[in-house]
């Protein structure tokens, strides 16, 4: 493999190693195909249409060197989180441009979707902003013969983004934020809101909330930060299913942005790469507001521990979402890949294993972080996420 640079430095903790459960045979490492492709893609093309070729892509030029060619061949299956799709088009062009004969597709079905299908054993890899629980953890191991494993391999802010004319900026602090989603603070001029903004002529306008209708990891991260920082104005506990009834929903990440777009008023929550041309909500951290960048979400995963408490493959970062450092932006999230460390079939963990380095590689990291402006992974978490990944036979 050619060495490649990464273009963006994010320092996350060091996970566990992880332990090998039965003796191995190492068939190459294909095997990383599937795994990378639960992180969220959806595309089955070839590099003819690598979304880096893209004018929109949030990122620069890529810099990195690209892969040797290889000569892999046949199907690999995927399915889950949404908030990964511009990054896994970015990740399967890449793949399939230097293996011509191999065909990777992803179904952006959503984190919940994914995870389902991947314990049910009907796609071969799965990407999810949330890790799986405990009975989800039994049912892959089931499904996996073995243990399954967790890569942390996209992390993104989550912007909270909204509609409303001539205004691209405004600031929120947890309080007011939650207030806006739990449907208490109904209308843009809204004193609350007006105390954070005094420079911006607020609208005598309605607030429309904009949620997920499916089940979305994306929905439990931004919850989960409602939770831990708004305090007792934000009464809902983390879930993937948005918990307050009244808003409009949407289908997906990209379901959600497009009704934003398509209505005045509006606000949402929604992986950075969908922002466009909305306007963004910065947030209140130790007493200042911060604007969302992959650097500041990266901050947050620095400063976060290991989950406890889980099979060694598995990879979990446990966010601290209420954290006062300076500049970070605590409404960040990770989404995984899921993969089993043990296949049936060994062409299938051959392809699994290769895509999956591929997409730790710095190469596969810089084609998300200028493709879908997502945050590359540190050299210690690479490290550990190859160390599982080397295990997959």
């Amino acid at each position: 493999m050619v060495r490649t640079r990464v273009v963006v430095d994010t320092r996350a903790p060091r996970p566990r190693r992880a332990a090998s459960r039965t003796a191995r045979r190492r068939a190459g490492r294909p095997a990383v195909a599937a795994l990378a492709v639960t992180l969220g893609l959806v595309l089955t093309g070839c590099g003819s249409d690598d979304p880096l070729s893209d004018p929109r892509r949030p990122g620069g030029p890529l810099a990195a060197e690209p892969f040797v060619a290889g000569d892999l061949s046949g199907t690999l299956a995927g399915a889950g989180a949404s908030s990964q799709e511009a990054g896994m088009n970015a990740w399967i062009a890449g793949f399939q441009t230097i293996n011509e004969d191999l065909t990777i597709a992803y179904d952006p079905v959503g984190s919940g979707g994914g995870r389902t299908q991947f314990v049910e054993g009907g796609v071969d890899f799965a990407g999810t902003d949330a890790p799986l629980d405990a009975e989800e953890l039994e049912l892959a191991a089931d499904r996996c013969g073995g243990a399954v494993a967790e890569l942390p391999l996209y992390i993104s802010p989550i912007a909270v983004v909204f509609n409303l004319e001539g205004i691209d900026s405004l600031s929120m602090s947890p309080s007011v934020m939650a207030r806006v989603f739990d449907r208490q603070i109904t209308r843009w001029d809204d004193p609350a809101i007006a105390a954070e903004n005094p420079d911006v002529e607020l609208p005598d306008l309605r607030i429309t909330p904009v949620n997920r209708s499916d089940e979305s990891g994306t929905t439990e991260n931004f919850v989960e930060y409602l939770h831990e920082t708004a305090g007792e104005d934000w009464p809902h506990d983390p879930s993937g299913n948005w918990p307050v009834a009244g808003g409009q929903a949407a289908q997906g990440n990209s379901g959600v942005v497009q009704t934003v777009n398509d209505g005045q008023g509006t606000i949402a929550y929604a992986d950075a790469s969908r922002v466009g041309t909305l306007g963004t909500v910065a947030v209140e951290v130790g007493g200042e507001f911060v604007g969302y960048s992959p650097q500041a979400a990266a901050q947050v995963v620095d400063a976060s521990p290991v989950a406890e408490d889980r099979p060694a493959s598995s990879l979990v970062v446990a966010l601290e979402r209420d954290t006062q450092a300076e500049g970070a932006y605590p409404i960040v999230l990770i989404s995984y890949s899921l993969a089993c460390t043990t296949y049936e079939d060994e062409a299938t963990a051959e392809l699994v294993r290769e895509f999956l380095t591929f997409v730790a590689s710095e190469e596969g990291q810089e084609r998300s972080a200028v493709a879908a402006g997502s945050a590359p992974i540190s050299e210690a978490l690479r490290e550990q996420v190859m160390e599982v990944v080397d295990q997959i036979s």
